[in-house]
């Protein structure tokens, strides 16, 4: 599978391909990652022109603060998934497929051997060894049929990257109403994030939050967010830009958790020095899974731009207890 520590997916925002002002503001965007989506924001009459443009927009130069380009095509049994796959596999800037209404393996192994055919250099190993970027497969969970068969799912494809809840498809599929507390979701949620973790998938990314604006919007989405984070999500999809930085800030490590993980390695490595395998600090023991914990909370802080090197200048005099 893809290398986990390398990726991150905190907000992931759809843009519907058939318009060229979206596309176009797209540019000017801070975002881990902007989907352009030729599936379910862009009517059948139109997909041939959404197809087209995202071609060409991915073929000019990369926007600058948008950090992965992404597509999602129609589902695999619509038949027209290998149409969207001929035209956007062509763009040289394309770096994820998103594919919906996965519902088993055999939807990840279409879209697998469409890109081994049209791409065989994008694979992530031939990608290290040609210093080429690897095409990622993101697959969206919408269905009862796919939570239960999760393992061929995370096991169907090399491209495979992260998995994303869809859950007013899932609710339809399950005739459940959607409500504030989410508490329908939570087997289908805790199961994908849970499968993710297992197959060291990079990515997994929450259902999107419906309320956008104003106050309450802003704060059902930070709340969802925290919701997410702490069934082990680790991203979240975003219908409107204005939604990015609180998505962000929230699946981003705070300012305590990159304090505390500092504090832990720079203590570990004196600790280390003097042959201690376990030490305190604050009164707490501290062993190899809190540090292995504090090394993954400062990768993942580098990778969203957080300034480590400030905080470990402000700690480095940290002693182990």
């Amino acid at each position: 599978m893809a290398a986990t520590k390398a990726i991150v997916r905190r907000a992931l925002l759809y843009v519907p391909g058939s318009s060229q002002k979206m596309l176009e503001k797209s540019r000017g965007l801070n975002v881990d990652c902007v989907t352009y989506d030729i599936e379910d924001s862009v009517t059948f009459g139109k997909k041939p022109e959404a197809r087209s443009n995202i071609r060409k927009f991915l073929q000019q130069s990369r926007p600058a603060g948008v950090k992965e380009n992404a597509v999602r095509i129609n589902a695999v049994r619509t038949g027209l998934a290998l149409d969207d796959l001929n035209e956007v596999l062509k763009a040289p800037h394309l770096d994820a497929i998103v594919v919906p209404k996965v519902n088993s393996a055999s939807d990840l192994h279409f879209v697998t051997d469409a890109i081994r055919h049209a791409l065989p250099d994008r694979h992530v190993e031939h990608s290290v060894r040609n210093g080429t970027r690897p095409l990622h497969l993101l697959a969206l969970i919408e269905s009862a049929k796919a939570v239960t068969d999760l393992t061929s799912i995370c096991k169907a494809s090399p491209y495979l990257s992260g998995l994303i809840f869809a859950a007013e498809d899932f609710a339809l599929d399950l005739s459940i109403t959607r409500t504030p507390s989410l508490t329908e979701f939570l087997f289908a949620r805790s199961s994908i994030a849970t499968a993710c973790r297992a197959f060291d998938l990079p990515s997994a990314i929450d259902l999107v939050c419906t309320a956008y604006k104003g106050a309450e919007g802003h704060q059902r989405l930070e709340e969802e967010c925290l919701g997410g984070k702490g069934l082990g999500f680790n991203g979240k999809q975003c219908i409107h830009p204005n939604q990015i930085d609180v998505v962000h800030k929230a699946f981003a490590p705070s300012e305590t958790e990159v304090q505390w993980a500092v504090r832990i390695l720079v203590a570990d490595e004196k600790a280390t020095e003097q042959g201690r395998g376990a030490w305190t600090l604050d009164g707490q023991m501290i062993d190899a899974p809190v540090v292995a914990k504090a090394k993954s909370i400062i990768s993942k802080a580098e990778a969203c731009g957080t300034d480590v090197h400030s905080v470990e200048e402000k700690w480095k005099h940290q002693d182990p207890e």
